[in-house]
């Protein structure tokens, strides 16, 4: 290897809630010298290199910081100080219809989100009929993604994001959504881009996933590196026990983590 991939340095991400919504409210707490927002790091002194082709398997609880941290490494978000240094180009899915516009098709769409992605017009059609394929929405593909189902949304933003020719591959749970076989298919393709050399960012609660899929694991707690290390000893670190794949998580656990902001 030998080669850096990502490099993130002291990163720090904050986000401020506010506990009063309207004016009224807002001026009614601060004549009460009530707090009126609350500054909190979503990631906090963070600091890690990974070499490229290395599996990460990015763990944790809810809210503990991951899909900031993904932000953060594909250029989405700015971290407030630190830095993170990327090499090559980038793809993945990291929130659920990310980049679609609801008007258009899906085959519209395709190409709308490829070219966020990078990819060139004659790339796209290139590789179109692999797309269609992969995503397996039939008739649906002309139909406006307005009106597609989370699973659909899923299974599009994935088929494009995993064709794109990219040197880094981020997947935020991706394989909530969708049927058992899809799942399986979402798997096996990353497990090619694992083998063909890239980097693989993958974010997943589900402890046999990750032991199938990833060579080292980083986890967050509360926004700050706990865990750095082994594959094994991460998954004991957060106390999974590690039988369990996606499809027995649970879809209501899936749904609240694909929902996270954080």
């Amino acid at each position: 290897m030998g080669t850096q991939s990502i490099v993130v340095e002291n990163a720090t991400k904050s986000f401020t809630l506010r506990y009063h919504r309207t004016f009224k409210q807002m001026t009614v707490a601060a004549l009460r010298r009530q707090d009126i927002s609350d500054t909190f790091k979503a990631v906090d002194d963070v600091s890690f290199t990974v070499e490229q082709g290395e599996s990460i398997g990015l763990m944790g609880l809810n809210g503990s910081g991951k899909s900031t941290l993904l932000k953060l490494i594909n250029g989405i978000m700015r971290p407030d100080s630190g830095r993170v240094l990327t090499r090559g180009r980038i793809s993945g899915l990291i929130a659920t219809g990310a980049g679609f516009h609801p008007q258009l098709t899906g085959r519209e769409n395709i190409y709308l989100n490829a070219a966020v992605l990078g990819m060139s017009e004659a790339e796209t059609s290139r590789k179109f009929d692999d797309i269609v394929a992969f995503a397996d929405i039939g008739k649906f593909l002309d139909s406006p993604v307005g009106h597609y189902s989370s699973g659909m949304f899923a299974r599009l933003g994935f088929a494009v994001a995993i064709h794109v020719d990219s040197d880094i591959f981020l997947a935020d749970e991706v394989l909530a959504v969708g049927d058992r076989p899809f799942k399986q298919k979402c798997l096996e393709k990353m497990q090619e881009v694992r083998d063909g050399g890239r980097t693989l960012f993958y974010v997943s609660h589900a402890a046999g996933s990750v032991r199938k899929m990833c060579d080292r694991v980083i986890v967050l707690e509360q926004g700050r590196l706990a865990f750095d290390g082994g594959v094994d000893a991460g998954i004991k670190f957060v106390k999974y026990d590690g039988g369990e794949t996606e499809e027995e998580l649970g879809s209501e656990d899936a749904d609240e983590e694909l929902g996270a902001d954080i």
